[in-house]
């Protein structure tokens, strides 16, 4: 199970990987098997099923992310923790609202991610 303190300091470690543009540590959060399922895997690497199998392909298209967004910086908002899995909700890119699923393996690495985006509402 994972606790809300886990959740936490995942998603932590998670977001500031993510905002230093290391790619390695980013990786080091990912199983060798993930399954990687996003809207932005169709845009950014033409893949029409928008998911990814294996960590040599999730590095390809996270190192095309980087590439793509240089200013790219993420912003925490929550994270929310059930039995082996987190939700981390999040300012992404373009200023999108982010929320990604990630289901973790018993190595506790994320195993499945399911990433959801949308525009922020107006004020």
């Amino acid at each position: 199970m994972i606790s809300a303190e886990q959740g936490i300091e995942f998603a932590d470690e998670w977001i500031a990987a993510w905002n230093a543009h290391d790619l390695e540590k980013i990786l080091s959060h990912y199983a060798d098997e993930i399954e990687f399922t996003s809207p932005f895997v169709v845009r950014l690497f033409n893949e029409s099923s928008g998911t990814l199998r294996g960590k040599d392909r999730l590095r390809a298209y996270f190192a095309k992310g980087l590439a793509a967004y240089p200013d790219l910086r993420f912003e925490l908002l929550h994270t929310l923790t059930s039995i082996q899995s987190v939700v981390l909700y999040y300012r992404s890119v373009k200023n999108l609202l982010a929320a990604e699923v990630m289901f973790f393996d018993p190595q506790e690495k994320v195993a499945q991610v399911v990433a959801h985006y949308t525009e922020p509402k107006p004020s």
